[in-house]
């Protein structure tokens, strides 16, 4: 089993175009049953590190079970507070499991990976009897099934069976981070790598978001930890340097849609705040740097609507975001035993018995036909392909498209979307 995962905190503007820049790949990769005597590879990916504090249920409780399930996992970093009391800090997220060949594309990023990073020296290697950067090679190993051997065994499922995945791996990661990059430009080039000096970088998780949102043509779902971009067309700042082309192309396609004078809605999942004390400096300016890319956003729907004399619509007929928040009945849980000032805010969350759950997921939903589930968060660090290293999947289902022969699909975002947009109580 291989396993790896990094936690990356963006703090400031500042860090999220600076040098300070983390492995934020979330995999775990295991070999698991095939057929008769054979093993397969299975991948995990997705938003969950691999630490505390990540364990959570629909429920997202707050203050019960604090002595029994979360009594060692207790995690709640937006101010002091005694584990016995609570709250405890939701957790939200989106973590997915793949089988069939792209498993084996996440086996390669692992590979290359451990390549670039396991450089011993020679002296060191002759001086142990067993190296610890040793790799095992699955297409050695008779009893794994590997693609290149045998790529009909890789597959999970036929073609033809309706519950039948296209799945692809998308990555944000540049030459100085893996090794297998082809260091000819043509090459490089015909992969889709972007070319810089002595440098080749994977921004295809970028791409995919690009690509998708411009394919959108009924609505669009997205949760994410963050949402900042496009800043070269906010109202100030505009040389900020977080250049992703997430919210324009969001607001684009808004725009395109009512000059079209067709239905479309975008919902967009993130937290109340950053994760820690909100009242930070560090915290209020990305919060100041995602007010930015939301006016951008909202203008440029206002001005379509205006340009259409659409006078009785407004811009949030067409775009939402969302936070997400927990409240337990009083009768519930026993009152705490905190003596802190009345009015403080720990001390409110625990009077009210409520608090925000922390989205953390980084994932999109197209048409209710293409998902994207990774590890990018939506800034620049995460989709600049130069900086955090992460790692995506996107995925449809042919046999229930709107484009397909079946009608169109069956709904995969709708479950996510009523749990969080339509719950009672």
């Amino acid at each position: 089993m291989f396993m790896y995962s990094g936690v990356s905190e963006a703090k400031s503007l500042l860090q999220v175009v600076g040098t300070l820049f983390t492995h934020h790949q979330k995999c775990v990769i295991v070999d698991t049953q095939a057929t008769g005597n054979n093993r397969k590879i299975t991948a995990f990916l997705g938003g969950l590190d691999l630490c505390d504090g990540r364990y959570d249920t629909p429920e997202h409780r707050l203050f019960k079970d604090l002595t029994t399930v979360f009594k060692d996992d207790f995690h709640n970093p937006t101010f002091p507070v005694n584990k016995s009391d609570g709250p405890r800090q939701p957790w939200h997220d989106l973590h997915c499991k793949i089988e069939g060949p792209a498993a084996y594309d996440i086996l390669t990023n692992f590979e290359q990976r451990w390549k670039k990073s396991a450089k011993w020296k020679v002296s060191v290697r002759r001086a142990v009897s067993w190296h610890h950067d040793t790799l095992v090679k699955i297409n050695r190993m008779s009893w794994i099934v590997s693609p290149s051997a045998d790529e009909q065994n890789a597959h999970v499922c036929e073609e033809n069976d309706p519950e039948n995945w296209h799945v692809q791996i998308f990555r944000s990661i540049d030459s100085g981070s893996v090794k297998g990059f082809p260091k000819d430009v043509q090459e490089a080039e015909s992969q889709n790598l972007v070319c810089a000096k002595n440098l080749q970088i994977d921004k295809s998780i970028h791409n995919a978001y690009v690509k998708a949102i411009r394919s959108a043509q009924h609505f669009i779902y997205i949760e994410n930890q963050y949402f900042i971009g496009s800043s070269y067309y906010w109202s100030s700042h505009k040389g900020a340097g977080a250049e992703n082309l997430i919210p324009i192309e969001l607001a684009i396609k808004i725009a395109r849609k009512i000059a079209a004078r067709e239905p479309f809605a975008a919902y967009i999942i993130i937290p109340m705040w950053p994760e820690g004390n909100p009242t930070t400096a560090p915290m209020q300016e990305i919060l100041y740097w995602q007010g930015q890319t939301m006016s951008m956003m909202y203008k440029i729907i206002a001005d379509a609507l205006r340009k259409e004399g659409l006078d009785d619509a407004h811009p949030q007929d067409y775009l939402n975001f969302y936070c997400l928040g927990k409240r337990e009945v009083t009768a519930e849980v026993p009152a705490p035993t905190s003596h802190s000032n009345e009015n403080s805010p720990l001390r409110l969350a625990q009077k009210f018995r409520r608090f925000m759950i922390y989205v953390h997921s980084k994932g999109m939903i197209i048409d209710d036909e293409f998902v994207l589930i990774g590890s990018a968060n939506i800034n620049q660090r995460s989709l600049d392909g130069l900086r955090d290293t992460e790692i995506a999947m996107g995925a449809y289902q042919p046999h229930h498209s709107w484009a397909g022969s079946q009608g169109p699909p069956r709904g995969q975002a709708r479950p996510p979307l009523f749990t969080h947009l339509c719950r009672s109580g």
